[in-house]
């Protein structure tokens, strides 16, 4: 019984080392492998076995020379060949690597299925236990956040399109207890491409409801400004001096009411106060201290307090000014533009003031950018870690974007 069980035991141990290394050498991790690749084109295709046996997952397996060849000569693929000196392996160059053809992609796609249901901590090695008796298969990949956690679901590749098919009418397959979601790839990325379309055509809703809401509280605020301030506009018109100015007005009310804004040009006949406060009570205390005999400047004038729509619109044309004024006073630059006389008061003397400009010491802030992982994972090699290498780049040189790898199986 124990020497069965030896023999058992060996066999299950041949499989999975033919299985490792011709996933290696085979049509979909060797076009990716860099280091590989690298190897294979030292002699002529041939890779030492003591490479072979830094690879990690064939390392955890055996690193007995004799144990892996013996192995080999077994397979019945014929993918593999052996030098000579039985230290070499490399791929049968009777069959090359296909050719990345439409028709061979298409093939391969109609051959792959989406598998979704495994548990966040579930191994490579028991998922190929579960899939073991369900097809053959030639391609495992486990499909990886940026972080390199595994997201419960892969990608297989079967050996044929008929295997792919029987396997993909099975509805009710369960992982310990979990639900599988299977679909076709082609079925996985349309399903992908219409949450993405639904995703975005709900986000430009939600852009589009956020914007208008935004116009609401924009014209709410505005109201609710346009509100506090009536009844502070007085309206003067009349045959006014030419050289009748805003300072005037100013000199003319002041005693009486504090004036908030002017919307009035040199030469105009009418114009606008805004009053801080009540433009009827600055109006009645301005006449009274003039003996109800209002004038500016020596001219008569007729003064009005606005009222209801004609009250609003000429409120929200004079915030409109006020913000304009408030734009060029600040500058494109955000720094402050001493002018003369404003519209909105007696104005500033420039010459009195002095523009001083100070600039501190130039620092230079380094920032380091983290790294994104990458989807899948390739196979580690012992004794020759992967080296990251670090660049400095330019604030406008675009960041490269990092090639995926196939998951190691």
């Amino acid at each position: 019984m124990a020497e069965n069980g030896d023999k058992e035991q060996a066999s299950d141990l041949d499989t999975k080392i033919c299985q490792q290394i011709e996933y290696y050498f085979g049509d979909h991790n060797l076009p990716r492998d860099k280091f590989l690749k690298e190897q294979i084109s030292l002699d002529d295709g041939w890779v030492p076995l003591e490479t072979m046996i830094k690879f990690n997952r064939l390392n955890k397996l055996t690193t007995d020379f004799g144990i892996i060849l013996g192995a080999l000569k077994k397979s019945k693929s014929g993918l593999l060949e052996i030098d000579e000196e039985k230290s070499k392996i490399r791929r049968n160059p009777s069959k090359p690597l296909p050719e990345a053809t439409e028709e061979y992609r298409n093939t391969v796609k109609n051959k792959s299925v989406y598998i979704k249901g495994f548990q966040l901590d579930t191994s490579l090695d028991e998922i190929k236990g579960w899939l073991e008796d369900k097809g053959p298969i030639e391609n495992i990949q486990m499909r990886r956040a940026l972080d390199k956690t595994f997201k419960g679901s892969v990608f297989i590749v079967f050996e044929t399109e008929d295997a792919a098919k029987k396997f993909l009418e099975k509805k009710d397959l369960k992982y310990k207890d979990s639900d599988m979601i299977i679909l076709s790839k082609e079925e996985y990325f349309s399903k992908r491409s219409e949450e993405r379309k639904q995703k975005q055509s709900e986000s430009k809703a939600k852009n589009k409801q956020e914007k208008a809401d935004a116009q609401k509280q924009a014209e709410d605020a505005e109201m609710k400004t346009l509100e506090e301030q009536t009844g502070c506009l007085l309206k003067f018109s009349g045959d006014l001096d030419n050289m009748t100015s805003r300072e005037d007005l100013h000199d003319l009310f002041q005693d009486h009411g504090e004036i908030k804004w002017i919307d009035f040009s040199r030469g105009a006949k009418e114009g606008i106060i805004l009053f801080k406060s009540n433009a009827k009570e600055a109006l009645e205390k301005a006449k009274a201290a003039n003996k109800d005999n209002l004038q500016l400047k020596g001219k008569d004038v007729t003064w009005e307090l606005l009222e209801g729509d004609v009250e609003m619109a000429a409120l929200k044309k004079i915030m409109e000014a006020q913000q304009e004024s408030y734009n060029k006073w600040k500058g494109p630059k955000g720094g402050k533009k001493f002018k003369g006389k404003g519209r909105g008061g007696k104005g500033n003397d420039s010459s009195s003031r002095k523009r001083i400009q100070y600039q501190g010491k130039k620092k230079k802030f380094e920032s380091s950018d983290e790294e994104d992982a990458e989807e899948g994972t390739g196979d580690a090699r012992n004794g020759s870690p992967k080296k990251r290498q670090l660049e400095e780049k330019s604030p406008e040189a675009p960041v490269a974007k990092q090639q995926k790898t196939a998951e190691d199986q």
